[in-house]
């Protein structure tokens, strides 16, 4: 238990503790969610009567909330150790969620743009978002669309080695609760790196993720892409998908993969895009459709089910 100085609260002389801990984290979280991100924000709603009463203040009377040093003192005082222990207790808590192991379950993984108002310490430009950023990885259930775990990171492109560093401690984590769930892990082309198909191969997790086109795919499916071409003008139909599958080698990689391949023609010509998988007992329309494209609503559980 910590002050928001950091110093433990038992060597603390009691009748110098102004703001207690949970009312730090109500007011921050309140702060939040109202859309004030930065600590700074905290000097001017400390004193606001509405945010006051928010926080279990009376709104003339009562004591002012915590300022920005104090908030920053209490935000820093965690160390590297203990936000790794909150991240396990995190997993830990979504692992206890399921009242037996379930037989398997599947992982989104995405990284989602964080804007910054300046330059915090790991805030970087990012060129996609033309922002400067934080850019966090998440993970969720996809079928109970529970958050497993947050990554507060700098804002550019994770590579490679970055995301089998993940990977490894969170599987390694579940795997204490689930040590025979069968694990799926879904995520965008730039999570279908080298390093983590291999790893996730080596140790049986399964994967699907995106995987840019280039000639050597194209041609490799273009029989099928041809007659689905051919069969949407001689129908005259505005449009016709259709699914083809592959083995393919990047030359980065140390083997063949599987490669599927969602085929779309229409009036204004062929549009192609690919997953690579290790799943082999689906359909490559199943991959496609029913796996990959699912990707990314676990986050927003109002809209998967309608909702919104």
């Amino acid at each position: 238990m910590r002050k928001a100085g950091g110093r433990d609260c038992r060597s603390a002389r009691s009748d110098r503790v102004v703001h207690l801990l949970p009312d730090i984290l109500r007011a921050r979280i309140l702060a939040i969610a109202c859309g004030f991100e930065d600590a700074d924000d905290l000097d001017r709603l400390r004193t606001d009567p509405a945010f006051k009463l928010a926080c279990d203040r009376l709104p003339d009377s009562g004591r002012d909330l915590c300022s920005q040093p104090t908030l920053s003192r209490w935000e820093n005082a965690p160390s590297l150790r203990e936000l790794i222990g909150l991240m396990r207790v995190m997993v830990d808590l979504y692992g206890a969620s399921y009242a037996v192991p379930p037989e398997a379950v599947t992982l989104d993984i995405d990284d989602t743009v964080d804007v910054v108002h300046g330059h915090q310490q790991l805030s970087l430009f990012n060129a996609h978002y033309d922002e400067r950023c934080f850019l966090p990885i998440h993970v969720y259930d996809t079928a109970t669309s529970r958050p497993v775990a947050v990554i507060l990171r700098p804002g550019k492109t994770p590579a490679g080695k970055e995301i089998r560093g993940h990977l490894r401690r969170l599987v390694r984590r579940i795997r204490r609760h689930w040590p025979a769930t069968r694990i799926t892990i879904r995520g965008d082309g730039h999570y279908g790196r080298p390093e983590v198909m291999d790893w996730c191969e080596n140790n049986a997790i399964d994967y699907v993720f995106g995987l840019s086109g280039n000639a050597t795919l194209d041609r490799a499916v273009e029989e099928t892409a041809d007659d689905i071409r051919t069969r949407r003008a001689l129908d005259q139909q505005p449009c016709r998908r259709g699914f083809a599958e592959t083995r393919y080698q990047a030359r980065s990689w140390n083997r063949a993969r599987r490669a599927c391949a969602r085929i779309e023609a229409t009036t204004k010509g062929l549009d192609i895009r690919f997953v690579v998988t290790s799943l082999t007992d689906n359909t490559a329309q199943h991959v496609y459709e029913t796996l990959h494209c699912a990707r990314g609503q676990a986050e927003n559980p109002g809209l998967r089910r309608g909702r919104l």
